[in-house]
């Protein structure tokens, strides 16, 4: 798999509801991954999970 460093994100999106605020999560997806961002500190990088892991965490929080 490849680093995060190296793959190309699509277009990050931010919740509905953060109304522009920094004291949220940020998604953006690349093939076959998702990488979560915590706007306040998007310099650590993203959590990267597999889009299955993604989907499955979705289902359960809905």
């Amino acid at each position: 798999m490849a680093s995060e460093d190296s793959v190309r994100w699509g277009e990050g999106r931010k919740p509905r509801r953060s109304f522009g605020a920094n004291n949220c999560v940020e998604i953006a997806h690349a093939p076959g991954l998702v990488g979560v961002w915590d706007t306040k500190h998007r310099a650590a990088g993203p959590v990267v999970v597999g889009c299955r892991a993604w989907a499955a965490f979705l289902n359960t929080v809905k």
